[in-house]
Protein backbone atom coordinates (compact mmCIF):
# COMPACT_ATOMS: atom_id res chain seq x y z
CA UNK A 1 0.00 0.00 0.00
CA UNK A 2 0.88 3.45 -0.39
CA UNK A 3 3.79 4.60 2.01
CA UNK A 4 1.34 7.69 3.28
CA UNK A 5 -1.36 5.44 3.94
CA UNK A 6 1.11 3.18 5.75
CA UNK A 7 2.58 6.00 7.89
CA UNK A 8 -0.67 7.36 8.78
CA UNK A 9 -1.58 3.81 10.26
CA UNK A 10 1.46 3.28 12.15
CA UNK A 11 1.57 7.16 13.61
CA UNK A 12 -2.41 5.99 14.68
CA UNK A 13 -1.41 3.19 16.06
CA UNK A 14 1.40 4.90 18.36
CA UNK A 15 -1.16 7.53 19.61
CA UNK A 16 -3.64 4.81 19.94
CA UNK A 17 -1.11 2.56 22.33
CA UNK A 18 -0.55 6.04 24.38
CA UNK A 19 -3.62 6.63 24.72
CA UNK A 20 -4.69 3.12 25.97
CA UNK A 21 -1.80 3.40 28.60
CA UNK A 22 -3.11 6.61 29.35
CA UNK A 23 -6.52 5.87 30.25
CA UNK A 24 -5.23 2.52 32.06
CA UNK A 25 -7.24 0.58 29.85
CA UNK A 26 -3.35 -1.10 29.28
CA UNK A 27 -0.44 -1.33 31.70
CA UNK A 28 2.21 0.81 30.89
CA UNK A 29 5.28 -0.79 28.97
CA UNK A 30 7.85 0.79 26.36
CA UNK A 31 6.80 0.99 22.73
CA UNK A 32 7.64 -2.68 21.13
CA UNK A 33 9.45 -2.59 17.70
CA UNK A 34 6.12 -3.65 15.38
CA UNK A 35 5.11 -3.98 11.56
CA UNK A 36 2.46 -2.56 8.88
CA UNK A 37 2.64 -4.07 6.38
CA UNK A 38 -0.02 -5.39 3.23
CA UNK A 39 -0.77 -8.61 3.86
CA UNK A 40 -0.28 -11.62 1.37
CA UNK A 41 -4.51 -12.40 1.22
CA UNK A 42 -6.59 -9.75 0.46
CA UNK A 43 -9.25 -11.41 2.54
CA UNK A 44 -7.13 -9.65 5.44
CA UNK A 45 -7.71 -5.83 4.22
CA UNK A 46 -4.96 -3.69 2.97
CA UNK A 47 -2.85 -3.11 5.82
CA UNK A 48 -2.23 -5.32 9.06
CA UNK A 49 -0.14 -4.62 12.36
CA UNK A 50 1.00 -7.48 14.84
CA UNK A 51 1.39 -4.30 17.21
CA UNK A 52 -0.80 -6.14 19.73
CA UNK A 53 1.07 -9.67 19.48
CA UNK A 54 4.37 -8.25 20.42
CA UNK A 55 2.99 -6.08 23.24
CA UNK A 56 1.95 -9.29 24.64
CA UNK A 57 5.37 -9.95 26.43
CA UNK A 58 5.86 -6.88 28.21
CA UNK A 59 2.28 -6.37 28.90
CA UNK A 60 1.20 -9.72 30.40
CA UNK A 61 -1.94 -9.71 28.50
CA UNK A 62 -2.84 -11.81 25.84
CA UNK A 63 -2.85 -10.40 22.19
CA UNK A 64 -6.79 -10.23 21.34
CA UNK A 65 -7.66 -8.57 24.48
CA UNK A 66 -5.25 -5.61 23.35
CA UNK A 67 -5.98 -5.36 19.62
CA UNK A 68 -9.37 -5.43 20.96
CA UNK A 69 -7.95 -2.14 22.97
CA UNK A 70 -6.35 -0.17 20.32
CA UNK A 71 -9.01 -0.75 17.66
CA UNK A 72 -11.36 1.03 20.01
CA UNK A 73 -8.57 4.53 20.05
CA UNK A 74 -8.18 3.93 16.37
CA UNK A 75 -11.53 4.60 15.80
CA UNK A 76 -11.78 8.26 16.97
CA UNK A 77 -8.57 9.22 15.05
CA UNK A 78 -9.87 11.91 12.04
CA UNK A 79 -7.36 10.36 10.18
CA UNK A 80 -8.28 6.58 10.37
CA UNK A 81 -11.73 7.74 9.83
CA UNK A 82 -10.91 9.41 6.73
CA UNK A 83 -8.92 6.33 5.32
CA UNK A 84 -10.12 3.57 6.85
CA UNK A 85 -13.67 1.98 6.47
CA UNK A 86 -13.51 -1.12 8.61
CA UNK A 87 -10.76 -2.35 11.29
CA UNK A 88 -10.93 -5.96 12.56
CA UNK A 89 -9.39 -8.25 14.96
CA UNK A 90 -8.03 -11.63 13.23
CA UNK A 91 -6.14 -14.45 14.38
CA UNK A 92 -4.20 -15.09 17.46
CA UNK A 93 -4.17 -11.05 17.44
CA UNK A 94 -3.58 -9.01 14.39
CA UNK A 95 -5.63 -5.99 13.86
CA UNK A 96 -6.68 -6.16 9.86
CA UNK A 97 -7.70 -2.17 7.89
CA UNK A 98 -9.83 -2.10 5.08
CA UNK A 99 -9.10 1.23 3.54
CA UNK A 100 -12.28 3.24 1.83
CA UNK A 101 -13.30 3.39 -1.85
CA UNK A 102 -10.56 5.96 -2.56
CA UNK A 103 -7.42 4.03 -1.74
CA UNK A 104 -7.36 4.05 -5.83
CA UNK A 105 -7.51 7.33 -6.80
CA UNK A 106 -4.69 7.87 -4.14
CA UNK A 107 -2.88 5.84 -6.18
CA UNK A 108 -3.24 6.53 -9.32
CA UNK A 109 -2.79 10.02 -8.45
CA UNK A 110 0.85 9.37 -6.27
CA UNK A 111 2.17 7.17 -9.19
CA UNK A 112 1.42 10.51 -11.52
CA UNK A 113 3.34 12.73 -9.21
CA UNK A 114 6.04 10.97 -8.42
CA UNK A 115 6.65 8.56 -11.76
CA UNK A 116 9.96 7.20 -11.98
CA UNK A 117 10.56 7.80 -7.51
CA UNK A 118 7.27 5.82 -7.19
CA UNK A 119 8.13 2.99 -4.58
CA UNK A 120 11.00 5.28 -3.35
CA UNK A 121 10.68 6.19 0.50
CA UNK A 122 12.59 7.82 3.21
CA UNK A 123 14.17 5.60 5.51
CA UNK A 124 12.84 6.62 9.57
CA UNK A 125 16.71 6.77 10.16
CA UNK A 126 18.94 7.39 6.98
CA UNK A 127 22.57 6.17 7.33
CA UNK A 128 25.61 6.47 6.05
CA UNK A 129 26.12 2.86 4.42
CA UNK A 130 29.33 1.27 2.81
CA UNK A 131 28.32 -1.87 1.07
CA UNK A 132 31.64 -4.01 -0.33
CA UNK A 133 30.60 -6.81 -2.43
CA UNK A 134 32.60 -8.85 -5.13
CA UNK A 135 35.97 -8.41 -3.82
CA UNK A 136 37.44 -11.21 -5.84
CA UNK A 137 41.06 -11.87 -6.33
CA UNK A 138 42.65 -9.98 -8.92
CA UNK A 139 43.92 -13.65 -10.21
CA UNK A 140 41.21 -14.52 -13.16
CA UNK A 141 38.17 -12.93 -14.94
CA UNK A 142 34.76 -13.01 -12.83
CA UNK A 143 33.13 -16.60 -12.70
CA UNK A 144 28.97 -16.85 -12.00
CA UNK A 145 29.72 -17.04 -8.04
CA UNK A 146 31.35 -13.46 -8.89
CA UNK A 147 28.83 -12.40 -11.01
CA UNK A 148 25.87 -13.34 -8.45
CA UNK A 149 27.77 -11.29 -6.02
CA UNK A 150 27.44 -8.37 -8.19
CA UNK A 151 23.99 -8.44 -8.78
CA UNK A 152 22.84 -9.37 -5.25
CA UNK A 153 25.47 -5.99 -3.98
CA UNK A 154 24.27 -4.13 -6.93
CA UNK A 155 20.31 -4.10 -6.29
CA UNK A 156 20.65 -4.37 -2.75
CA UNK A 157 22.80 -1.28 -3.20
CA UNK A 158 20.13 0.32 -5.32
CA UNK A 159 17.38 -0.64 -2.65
CA UNK A 160 19.06 0.78 0.18
CA UNK A 161 19.57 4.20 -1.95
CA UNK A 162 15.79 4.01 -2.14
CA UNK A 163 14.43 4.11 1.16
CA UNK A 164 16.74 7.13 1.35
CA UNK A 165 19.95 5.86 2.75
CA UNK A 166 23.35 7.24 1.89
CA UNK A 167 25.31 4.34 -0.08
CA UNK A 168 28.63 3.99 -1.46
CA UNK A 169 29.85 0.67 -3.11
CA UNK A 170 33.27 -1.04 -2.54
CA UNK A 171 35.21 -3.32 -4.18
CA UNK A 172 38.47 -4.77 -2.25
CA UNK A 173 41.11 -5.99 -4.54
CA UNK A 174 43.24 -8.18 -2.91
CA UNK A 175 46.48 -7.46 -3.89
CA UNK A 176 48.68 -8.53 -1.28
CA UNK A 177 48.65 -11.60 -0.29
CA UNK A 178 49.58 -14.80 -1.32
CA UNK A 179 47.15 -15.50 -4.30
CA UNK A 180 48.58 -12.73 -5.89
CA UNK A 181 52.23 -13.57 -5.67
CA UNK A 182 51.46 -17.25 -7.31
CA UNK A 183 49.03 -15.25 -10.10
CA UNK A 184 52.47 -13.09 -10.55
CA UNK A 185 54.80 -16.53 -10.93
CA UNK A 186 52.17 -18.22 -12.80
CA UNK A 187 52.21 -15.13 -15.74
CA UNK A 188 56.06 -14.57 -15.19
CA UNK A 189 56.60 -18.31 -16.39
CA UNK A 190 53.90 -18.15 -19.29
CA UNK A 191 55.97 -14.74 -20.32
CA UNK A 192 59.05 -16.43 -20.58
CA UNK A 193 57.88 -20.00 -21.60
CA UNK A 194 56.21 -17.05 -24.76
CA UNK A 195 59.76 -15.85 -25.22
CA UNK A 196 61.07 -19.12 -26.05
CA UNK A 197 63.08 -19.61 -22.53
CA UNK A 198 62.76 -22.32 -20.53
CA UNK A 199 60.68 -21.39 -17.23
CA UNK A 200 58.82 -24.59 -14.48
CA UNK A 201 55.47 -23.36 -14.22
CA UNK A 202 54.57 -23.11 -10.45
CA UNK A 203 52.83 -25.67 -8.05
CA UNK A 204 48.98 -24.58 -7.49
CA UNK A 205 49.83 -21.92 -10.25
CA UNK A 206 46.76 -19.97 -12.46
CA UNK A 207 46.96 -22.84 -15.66
CA UNK A 208 44.01 -20.37 -17.30
CA UNK A 209 44.66 -19.58 -20.93
CA UNK A 210 43.75 -16.33 -19.83
CA UNK A 211 46.84 -16.05 -18.31
CA UNK A 212 48.70 -17.11 -21.36
CA UNK A 213 46.81 -14.42 -22.94
CA UNK A 214 47.92 -11.80 -20.67
CA UNK A 215 51.69 -13.36 -21.01
CA UNK A 216 51.46 -12.36 -24.75
CA UNK A 217 49.91 -9.27 -24.30
CA UNK A 218 53.17 -7.99 -21.49
CA UNK A 219 55.18 -9.82 -23.94
CA UNK A 220 54.24 -7.37 -27.17
CA UNK A 221 54.26 -4.26 -25.09
CA UNK A 222 57.33 -4.80 -22.69
CA UNK A 223 59.98 -7.48 -24.67
CA UNK A 224 62.45 -6.12 -22.72
CA UNK A 225 61.56 -8.18 -19.27
CA UNK A 226 62.99 -11.05 -20.51
CA UNK A 227 66.31 -9.83 -19.38
CA UNK A 228 64.82 -8.40 -15.75
CA UNK A 229 66.38 -10.34 -12.74
CA UNK A 230 63.58 -13.19 -12.04
CA UNK A 231 62.51 -11.51 -8.70
CA UNK A 232 62.00 -7.58 -10.23
CA UNK A 233 59.95 -9.38 -13.45
CA UNK A 234 57.77 -11.05 -10.45
CA UNK A 235 57.31 -8.11 -8.43
CA UNK A 236 56.61 -6.18 -12.01
CA UNK A 237 54.24 -9.01 -12.50
CA UNK A 238 52.64 -8.45 -9.08
CA UNK A 239 51.90 -4.87 -9.26
CA UNK A 240 51.46 -4.12 -13.18
CA UNK A 241 49.59 -7.46 -14.15
CA UNK A 242 47.74 -7.74 -11.09
CA UNK A 243 46.51 -3.92 -12.58
CA UNK A 244 45.66 -5.28 -16.17
CA UNK A 245 43.24 -8.29 -14.44
CA UNK A 246 41.62 -5.45 -12.37
CA UNK A 247 41.19 -3.37 -15.17
CA UNK A 248 39.36 -6.11 -17.52
CA UNK A 249 37.45 -6.89 -13.86
CA UNK A 250 36.27 -3.45 -14.28
CA UNK A 251 35.30 -3.85 -17.79
CA UNK A 252 33.53 -6.96 -17.54
CA UNK A 253 31.73 -5.88 -14.24
CA UNK A 254 30.66 -2.98 -16.53
CA UNK A 255 29.12 -4.61 -18.74
CA UNK A 256 27.02 -6.19 -16.33
CA UNK A 257 25.90 -3.11 -15.65
CA UNK A 258 27.99 -2.72 -12.17
CA UNK A 259 29.97 0.34 -11.06
CA UNK A 260 31.92 0.80 -8.04
CA UNK A 261 32.25 4.13 -6.02
CA UNK A 262 35.60 2.77 -5.12
CA UNK A 263 38.08 -0.07 -5.88
CA UNK A 264 39.96 -0.15 -2.33
CA UNK A 265 43.68 -1.87 -2.75
CA UNK A 266 45.19 -4.00 -0.10
CA UNK A 267 48.90 -2.98 -0.84
CA UNK A 268 47.68 0.64 -0.27
CA UNK A 269 46.40 -0.50 2.80
CA UNK A 270 49.79 -1.75 3.61
CA UNK A 271 52.07 1.11 2.18
CA UNK A 272 49.75 4.02 4.27
CA UNK A 273 50.92 1.83 6.96
CA UNK A 274 47.32 0.87 8.79
CA UNK A 275 48.14 -2.81 9.15
CA UNK A 276 50.38 -1.58 11.64
CA UNK A 277 47.93 1.45 13.14
CA UNK A 278 45.50 -0.90 13.55
CA UNK A 279 47.40 -3.53 15.61
CA UNK A 280 48.76 -0.91 17.81
CA UNK A 281 44.89 -0.04 18.32
CA UNK A 282 44.61 -3.40 19.66
CA UNK A 283 47.39 -3.35 21.54
CA UNK A 284 46.55 -0.56 23.56
CA UNK A 285 42.98 -1.84 24.07
CA UNK A 286 44.66 -4.84 25.88
CA UNK A 287 42.94 -7.09 22.61
CA UNK A 288 47.10 -8.87 21.39
CA UNK A 289 49.04 -11.15 23.47
CA UNK A 290 52.39 -12.97 22.06
CA UNK A 291 52.90 -16.47 22.22
CA UNK A 292 55.06 -19.06 20.90
CA UNK A 293 56.73 -16.20 19.01
CA UNK A 294 53.42 -14.92 16.99
CA UNK A 295 50.84 -12.28 18.01
CA UNK A 296 47.67 -13.47 18.59
CA UNK A 297 44.08 -11.37 18.59
CA UNK A 298 42.16 -12.18 21.77
CA UNK A 299 39.27 -12.56 19.31
CA UNK A 300 37.70 -14.82 22.37
CA UNK A 301 36.84 -11.94 25.02
CA UNK A 302 34.39 -11.34 22.19
CA UNK A 303 32.81 -13.68 21.13
CA UNK A 304 34.97 -15.80 18.50
CA UNK A 305 35.08 -19.34 19.48
CA UNK A 306 39.21 -19.39 19.15
CA UNK A 307 42.17 -16.42 19.30
CA UNK A 308 43.67 -15.43 15.67
CA UNK A 309 47.00 -15.06 14.91
CA UNK A 310 47.73 -11.98 13.22
CA UNK A 311 51.44 -11.61 13.08
CA UNK A 312 53.07 -15.22 11.89
CA UNK A 313 56.35 -15.75 14.06
CA UNK A 314 58.24 -15.00 10.80
CA UNK A 315 56.71 -11.27 11.09
CA UNK A 316 54.59 -12.03 8.19
CA UNK A 317 51.20 -10.79 9.09
CA UNK A 318 48.21 -12.67 8.11
CA UNK A 319 45.00 -12.39 5.96
CA UNK A 320 43.65 -11.05 9.24
CA UNK A 321 45.71 -8.37 9.75
CA UNK A 322 44.72 -6.88 6.94
CA UNK A 323 40.73 -7.20 7.30
CA UNK A 324 41.24 -5.82 10.45
CA UNK A 325 43.07 -2.81 9.34
CA UNK A 326 40.65 -2.56 6.31
CA UNK A 327 37.57 -2.54 8.31
CA UNK A 328 39.11 -0.57 10.89
CA UNK A 329 39.55 2.14 7.63
CA UNK A 330 35.95 2.01 6.88
CA UNK A 331 34.87 3.22 9.91
CA UNK A 332 37.33 6.16 10.46
CA UNK A 333 35.55 7.22 7.14
CA UNK A 334 32.37 7.81 8.68
CA UNK A 335 30.31 5.06 7.69
CA UNK A 336 27.38 3.97 10.33
CA UNK A 337 26.65 0.84 8.46
CA UNK A 338 28.97 -1.55 7.62
CA UNK A 339 27.65 -4.47 5.01
CA UNK A 340 29.80 -7.13 3.66
CA UNK A 341 28.90 -10.02 0.99
CA UNK A 342 31.11 -12.72 1.36
CA UNK A 343 30.87 -16.16 -0.03
CA UNK A 344 30.00 -19.39 1.56
CA UNK A 345 33.18 -20.47 2.11
CA UNK A 346 33.76 -17.54 4.67
CA UNK A 347 30.84 -18.24 7.11
CA UNK A 348 33.49 -19.21 9.79
CA UNK A 349 34.94 -15.58 9.26
CA UNK A 350 32.27 -13.49 10.90
CA UNK A 351 33.02 -14.01 14.47
CA UNK A 352 36.28 -13.37 14.03
CA UNK A 353 35.37 -10.16 11.92
CA UNK A 354 32.33 -8.85 14.61
CA UNK A 355 35.02 -9.29 17.14
CA UNK A 356 37.66 -7.25 15.25
CA UNK A 357 34.83 -4.44 14.92
CA UNK A 358 34.10 -4.63 18.87
CA UNK A 359 37.55 -4.80 20.05
CA UNK A 360 38.45 -1.84 18.02
CA UNK A 361 36.01 -0.03 19.74
CA UNK A 362 33.16 0.01 17.05
CA UNK A 363 29.45 -1.23 18.02
CA UNK A 364 29.38 -4.47 16.17
CA UNK A 365 25.90 -4.42 15.37
CA UNK A 366 26.65 -1.80 13.13
CA UNK A 367 28.77 -4.61 11.19
CA UNK A 368 26.86 -6.79 8.88
CA UNK A 369 27.86 -9.73 6.63
CA UNK A 370 25.82 -11.72 4.08
CA UNK A 371 26.64 -15.04 3.21
CA UNK A 372 25.83 -15.51 -0.45
CA UNK A 373 25.67 -19.61 -1.94
CA UNK A 374 26.83 -21.37 -4.48
CA UNK A 375 25.66 -21.24 -8.28
CA UNK A 376 25.08 -24.69 -10.37
CA UNK A 377 24.93 -23.26 -13.83
CA UNK A 378 22.61 -26.53 -15.73
CA UNK A 379 22.77 -27.03 -19.49
CA UNK A 380 20.39 -29.59 -20.69
CA UNK A 381 19.11 -29.49 -17.22
CA UNK A 382 23.24 -30.92 -15.71
CA UNK A 383 25.45 -29.18 -13.96
CA UNK A 384 28.49 -27.22 -16.01
CA UNK A 385 31.12 -28.44 -14.48
CA UNK A 386 33.86 -25.81 -13.43
CA UNK A 387 37.15 -25.45 -11.32
CA UNK A 388 38.64 -21.94 -11.31
CA UNK A 389 41.90 -23.47 -10.54
CA UNK A 390 41.93 -26.24 -13.15
CA UNK A 391 41.23 -23.08 -15.44
CA UNK A 392 38.09 -24.85 -16.02
CA UNK A 393 35.09 -22.14 -15.80
CA UNK A 394 32.44 -20.05 -17.70
CA UNK A 395 33.85 -16.63 -17.17
CA UNK A 396 31.22 -13.68 -16.54
CA UNK A 397 31.59 -12.81 -20.54
CA UNK A 398 30.94 -15.80 -21.45
CA UNK A 399 27.57 -16.06 -19.47
CA UNK A 400 26.69 -12.41 -20.93
CA UNK A 401 27.11 -13.92 -24.33
CA UNK A 402 25.00 -17.09 -23.74
CA UNK A 403 21.97 -15.48 -22.29
CA UNK A 404 22.89 -11.27 -22.26
CA UNK A 405 22.73 -8.93 -19.03
CA UNK A 406 18.99 -8.81 -18.65
CA UNK A 407 18.58 -12.59 -18.02
CA UNK A 408 22.03 -12.97 -16.21
CA UNK A 409 20.97 -10.51 -13.68
CA UNK A 410 16.92 -11.24 -13.03
CA UNK A 411 18.14 -15.31 -12.69
CA UNK A 412 20.99 -14.35 -10.25
CA UNK A 413 18.18 -12.30 -8.15
CA UNK A 414 15.57 -14.84 -7.82
CA UNK A 415 16.44 -16.86 -4.93
CA UNK A 416 17.31 -16.00 -1.76
CA UNK A 417 21.10 -15.05 -1.18
CA UNK A 418 21.02 -17.37 1.55
CA UNK A 419 19.95 -20.29 -0.97
CA UNK A 420 21.83 -22.15 -2.99
CA UNK A 421 21.06 -20.93 -7.12
CA UNK A 422 20.34 -23.21 -9.85
CA UNK A 423 20.18 -21.30 -13.06
CA UNK A 424 19.51 -22.81 -16.17
CA UNK A 425 20.79 -21.37 -19.03
CA UNK A 426 18.39 -23.18 -21.31
CA UNK A 427 15.64 -21.44 -20.12
CA UNK A 428 17.15 -18.12 -19.48
CA UNK A 429 17.76 -18.24 -23.04
CA UNK A 430 14.28 -19.36 -23.87
CA UNK A 431 11.59 -16.24 -25.28
CA UNK A 432 8.26 -17.57 -23.76
CA UNK A 433 6.32 -17.20 -21.21
CA UNK A 434 8.30 -19.60 -19.00
CA UNK A 435 11.59 -17.56 -18.74
CA UNK A 436 10.72 -14.96 -15.89
CA UNK A 437 12.59 -12.63 -17.21
CA UNK A 438 11.23 -12.66 -20.40
CA UNK A 439 7.45 -12.58 -19.30
CA UNK A 440 8.08 -9.70 -16.88
CA UNK A 441 10.15 -7.17 -19.71
CA UNK A 442 6.92 -8.69 -22.26
CA UNK A 443 4.43 -7.28 -20.00
CA UNK A 444 6.03 -3.96 -20.03
CA UNK A 445 6.74 -3.93 -24.03
CA UNK A 446 2.89 -5.05 -24.04
CA UNK A 447 1.64 -1.70 -22.81
CA UNK A 448 4.15 0.25 -24.60
CA UNK A 449 2.62 -1.23 -27.61
CA UNK A 450 -0.89 -0.74 -26.43
CA UNK A 451 0.26 2.80 -26.31
CA UNK A 452 1.00 3.31 -29.82
CA UNK A 453 -1.80 1.70 -30.70
CA UNK A 454 -4.02 4.18 -28.91
CA UNK A 455 -1.64 7.01 -30.35
CA UNK A 456 -2.68 5.79 -33.77
CA UNK A 457 -6.20 5.98 -32.92
CA UNK A 458 -6.20 9.13 -31.47
CA UNK A 459 -6.73 7.95 -27.79
CA UNK A 460 -4.29 9.96 -24.88
CA UNK A 461 -3.86 8.82 -21.75
CA UNK A 462 -5.85 11.08 -19.06
CA UNK A 463 -4.70 12.12 -16.19
CA UNK A 464 -5.28 10.69 -12.70
CA UNK A 465 -7.31 13.19 -11.95
CA UNK A 466 -9.86 12.44 -14.56
CA UNK A 467 -10.05 8.48 -14.47
CA UNK A 468 -13.28 7.40 -12.95
CA UNK A 469 -11.84 4.39 -10.68
CA UNK A 470 -15.16 3.12 -9.39
CA UNK A 471 -15.60 1.79 -13.18
CA UNK A 472 -12.50 -0.88 -12.39
CA UNK A 473 -14.42 -3.36 -10.76
CA UNK A 474 -13.71 -6.95 -12.24
CA UNK A 475 -11.47 -9.18 -10.26
CA UNK A 476 -8.36 -8.87 -12.84
CA UNK A 477 -8.31 -4.97 -12.39
CA UNK A 478 -8.78 -4.55 -8.50
CA UNK A 479 -6.46 -7.60 -8.29
CA UNK A 480 -4.18 -6.23 -10.45
CA UNK A 481 -4.33 -2.40 -8.66
CA UNK A 482 -3.94 -3.76 -5.36
CA UNK A 483 -0.44 -5.19 -6.25
CA UNK A 484 0.50 -1.93 -7.52
CA UNK A 485 -0.40 -0.48 -4.55
CA UNK A 486 2.12 -2.78 -2.89
CA UNK A 487 5.03 -1.52 -4.86
CA UNK A 488 5.97 0.59 -1.57
CA UNK A 489 5.94 -2.06 0.64
CA UNK A 490 8.09 -4.54 -0.74
CA UNK A 491 10.67 -2.31 -1.56
CA UNK A 492 10.90 -1.26 2.14
CA UNK A 493 10.84 -4.66 2.66
CA UNK A 494 13.08 -6.22 0.37
CA UNK A 495 15.31 -3.14 1.29
CA UNK A 496 15.01 -3.44 5.39
CA UNK A 497 15.48 -7.01 5.41
CA UNK A 498 17.99 -7.33 2.38
CA UNK A 499 16.05 -9.72 0.41
CA UNK A 500 16.29 -8.30 -3.60
CA UNK A 501 14.54 -11.28 -4.33
CA UNK A 502 11.48 -10.13 -2.99
CA UNK A 503 11.52 -7.56 -5.85
CA UNK A 504 11.90 -10.64 -8.83
CA UNK A 505 8.95 -12.34 -7.65
CA UNK A 506 7.12 -9.24 -7.41
CA UNK A 507 7.93 -8.20 -11.00
CA UNK A 508 6.64 -11.89 -11.92
CA UNK A 509 3.74 -11.17 -10.12
CA UNK A 510 2.90 -8.14 -11.85
CA UNK A 511 3.20 -9.22 -15.04
CA UNK A 512 1.01 -12.30 -14.47
CA UNK A 513 -1.55 -10.22 -13.33
CA UNK A 514 -1.61 -7.65 -16.20
CA UNK A 515 -1.69 -10.78 -18.77
CA UNK A 516 -4.68 -11.76 -17.50
CA UNK A 517 -5.90 -8.73 -17.33
CA UNK A 518 -5.51 -7.77 -21.06
CA UNK A 519 -6.58 -11.18 -21.51
CA UNK A 520 -10.12 -11.06 -20.11
CA UNK A 521 -10.97 -7.06 -20.95
CA UNK A 522 -10.66 -4.90 -23.91
CA UNK A 523 -8.97 -1.59 -23.41
CA UNK A 524 -9.01 0.63 -26.52
CA UNK A 525 -12.65 1.11 -28.19
CA UNK A 526 -14.40 0.39 -25.21
CA UNK A 527 -17.14 2.96 -23.54
CA UNK A 528 -15.10 6.28 -23.04
CA UNK A 529 -14.40 6.11 -19.24
CA UNK A 530 -13.40 3.01 -18.71
CA UNK A 531 -11.21 3.16 -21.76
CA UNK A 532 -9.93 6.12 -20.00
CA UNK A 533 -9.78 3.87 -16.62
CA UNK A 534 -8.30 0.94 -18.29
CA UNK A 535 -5.51 2.75 -19.87
CA UNK A 536 -4.57 4.54 -16.30
CA UNK A 537 -4.24 0.98 -15.24
CA UNK A 538 -2.21 0.38 -17.62
CA UNK A 539 -0.07 3.18 -17.41
CA UNK A 540 0.34 2.48 -13.78
CA UNK A 541 1.19 -1.14 -14.33
CA UNK A 542 4.13 0.18 -16.73
CA UNK A 543 5.62 2.64 -14.15
CA UNK A 544 5.58 -0.13 -11.36
CA UNK A 545 7.25 -2.88 -14.22
CA UNK A 546 9.68 -0.44 -14.95
CA UNK A 547 10.66 1.14 -11.69
CA UNK A 548 10.92 -2.49 -9.96
CA UNK A 549 13.26 -3.63 -13.45
CA UNK A 550 15.59 -0.47 -12.82
CA UNK A 551 15.98 -1.07 -9.30
CA UNK A 552 16.94 -5.00 -10.21
CA UNK A 553 19.22 -3.08 -13.23
CA UNK A 554 17.52 -4.71 -16.06
CA UNK A 555 16.10 -2.97 -18.77
CA UNK A 556 12.55 -2.46 -19.35
CA UNK A 557 12.18 -2.72 -23.35
CA UNK A 558 9.74 -0.77 -25.24
CA UNK A 559 9.22 -3.69 -28.17
CA UNK A 560 10.11 -7.41 -27.85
Amino acid sequence: MLESDRKVVRQALSAALAQAQAKGDLPVFPPPDFVVETPKEKSHGDLATNLALVSSGPSGLPPRQIATALVRYLERQPEIQQLVGRIEVAGPGFINFFFREGWLSRLFRAIEAEGDRFGCARAERPRRVLLEYVSANPVGPMVVVNARAAAVGDCLANLLSAIGHQVEREYYVNDAGRQAELFARSLNARYLQLAGREAPFPEEGYPGEYVTELAAEFLRSHPELVEMEESERVAFFKEKGVDRMVELQQQELARFGVHFDRWYRERDLHRAGKVEEALELLRQNGALYENEGATWFASTRWGDDKDRVVVKSDGEYTYMAADIAYHRDKYERGYDWVIDIWGPDHHGYIGRMRAAVAALGYDPDTFQVIILQLVTLLRGGQPVRMSKRAGEFITLDELLAEVGKDAARFFFLMRSPSAHLDFDLDLAREQSEQNPVYYVQYAHARIASLFRQAEAAGVTRPKASQVAVDLLTAPEETELARKLAAFPDEVRLAAERQEPHRLTHYAMEVASLYHSFYAHHRILGTEPGLEAARLYLSHATQVVLRNCLRLLGVGAPERM
